[in-house]
């Protein structure tokens, strides 16, 4: 019998977190003043929807009375460590219903690991539990796994069997570490076109990917989900609504997740995820509402929006949300060539200035107190620099963090919901790095729907001081439709940024090799994703050298 592997599953949740999202939540509201009996009570409802124990417990359903295929969201893993990674599914035998046709029962999921897609030499296994009050998702921590080793992985319930998935762990800490192939992925909207760029994503010889955010949108979905052109009545209408309740999400993510090339990327390569706003809600900040609703309202939204991001994506116990708060960055490293600083510019931000419209830099969004990051984020991030022995220092984050004029007046406009609208967050930063001695810094970012690749200036607007690093900005996988090679204001974005050196507007996904000597980016674009089975070309690469900051044609 091969050793069982600890963490496998749900932490324990005693009955004394029932009103977990409420205590959680207070803190929010209190600042503001917005306790009201009607908001306590409907937190409360909401906390108590944690799994209880003993006699309280959901029933065990019997697996043998799964009639259907439970894996039709396929399987993930993620977060590799060096003796460690998260392995992940969710049951949904009828996923396009509200309890994914499992009702309120929890249900035992064996699990398996082993060195070879034959499942012979099977080096860890176990059984876990998919409680109802989590969607029916299974996160498996596998520990005690060999650095640097490629394993394979499945599921099975009552006599279905998941997937085979593949993965692999990290090399040990600062071990010596000669090359790591990673892809960055950003922007997914279901009804924007098929995820034809994770069909190609799969059959990449990538050792990880990092998705930075919008994973999912909070838009409506008719029923012949959008730019896709399913026959009429094909998706439900309770996808035809925004998403506001914890039901909406769940199922959304089970759309989203029913995706076939969406699966096979996940069922390829680890994935290390982050969220930006679309997981909740367009430009949110903080606790702050896109729209005028009441802070105690939008929390509770964002409660939901959180749970269902965790139950539906491979992350630790760690990363669970306690209501509407969740510690997603974190850090990773590869050996001793690569440490991976992962940020959240959602959840701790200051409210967008001048109205979140283009606006020129000024009072209001040049104030020292503003922060995109928080404190406590932006304190971790400096001194994870100071600690580093990594080669190259790579953060993963979501919006873009170079300056980027809009036009060429002077001043020119700049996005209120980037950096560029928390100037005095991202000086912080740099002087930080500065201080630091980052040697090779990369800053790989989402959000923007095209594929960018900048120089990280001393001073942005003296195009001739200091380069200190290079920003990729990956593509989207669908998000604005099949986009263009030259956008309509291709010629002035870069007359108006010298320190960008390539801008393009297809869907694709971003290819990356750090080794040694340099990184090489690869720029991968496919020519559509309003129809499906689109070919996948490199539209652009490019290389920093180790030492010598700066991009150059590849």
């Amino acid at each position: 019998m091969a050793p069982t592997g600890r963490g496998t599953g749900l932490p324990e949740l005693p009955s004394a977190r029932i009103d977990a999202v409420w205590r959680a939540a207070a803190p929010h509201l209190a600042r503001r003043r917005f306790f009201t009996v009607a908001a306590a009570a409907t937190a409360l409802a909401f906390g108590t929807g944690l799994p209880a124990r003993g006699a309280m417990a959901a029933p065990r359903l019997d697996a043998r009375r799964i009639t259907e295929n439970p894996f039709t969201l396929g399987v993930a893993s993620g977060d590799p460590l060096p003796d460690a990674v998260v392995l992940w599914t969710r049951l949904a035998p009828a996923p396009y219903e509200p309890d994914g046709g499992l009702g309120q029962e929890q249900v035992s999921v064996n699990w398996e690991v082993a060195l070879d897609d034959l499942f012979v030499i099977v080096v860890r296994e176990g059984v876990a539990l998919a409680h109802p009050e989590y969607a029916h998702s299974v996160h498996v921590d596998v520990q005690g796994l060999t650095p640097d080793t490629t394993y394979y992985y499945r599921f099975t319930v009552g006599t279905w069997v998941s997937p085979e998935g593949r993965t692999r762990t990290a090399p040990a800490e600062g071990s010596a570490v000669s090359s790591l192939r990673l892809a960055a992925v950003a922007c997914q909207a279901y009804h924007d076109g098929y995820y034809t760029a994770y069909r190609h994503l799969a059959q990449e010889d990538v050792d990880l990917v990092f998705h930075l955010g919008d994973y999912l949108y909070e838009y409506p979905v008719n029923s012949t989900g959008g730019e896709r052109g399913y026959a009429e009545g094909t998706l439900p209408d309770a996808y035809n609504r925004e998403t506001m309740t914890l039901t909406d999400y769940r199922m959304r993510y089970a759309l989203y997740r029913s995706d076939e090339d969406l699966q096979a990327a996940h069922a390829t390569h680890p994935f290390v995820v982050a969220w930006d706003d679309h997981e909740t809600e367009n430009n949110y900040a903080g606790a702050i509402p896109e729209n005028d609703v009441p802070p105690e309202e939008f929390l509770l939204r964002r409660a939901a929006a959180y749970r269902a991001y965790w139950e539906n994506q491979p992350l630790r116990a760690a990363q669970l949300p306690q209501g509407p708060d969740a510690r997603l960055y974190r850090r990773l490293h590869w050996g001793d060539l690569s440490q991976f600083d992962v940020l959240d510019t959602r959840q701790y931000r200051s409210d967008q200035a001048y109205g979140d419209r283009p606006h020129v830099p000024g009072p209001e969004s040049d104030d020292p107190a503003r922060t995109l990051t928080g404190d406590a984020q932006e304190r971790w991030l400096i001194e994870g620099w100071q600690a580093s022995n990594a080669l190259w220092n790579v953060v993963p984050q979501q919006v873009l963090f170079c300056q980027r004029n809009f036009d060429v007046t002077d001043p020119p406009k700049v996005s209120m919901d980037a950096w560029d609208g928390y100037r005095a967050s991202r000086n912080r930063v740099v002087a930080g790095a500065k201080a630091a001695g980052l040697a090779n810094w990369i800053v790989l970012t989402g959000d923007v729907h095209v594929g960018y690749a900048l120089d990280i200036k001393d001073n942005f607007d003296d195009p001739a001081s200091r380069t200190l690093g290079t920003e990729l900005a990956c593509t989207s996988i669908t998000s604005g439709k099949d986009g263009a090679d030259k956008p309509v204001n291709w010629e002035a974005h870069l007359r108006a940024n010298p320190h960008m050196k390539f801008y393009n507007g297809k869907r694709g996904y971003l290819r990356m090799e750090l080794d040694r000597e340099a990184a090489r980016s690869d720029f991968r674009t496919v020519s559509a994703v309003t129809t499906p089975g689109a070919p996948v070309t490199t539209a652009a690469s490019f290389v920093t050298e180790a030492g010598d900051p700066g991009l150059k044609p590849a």
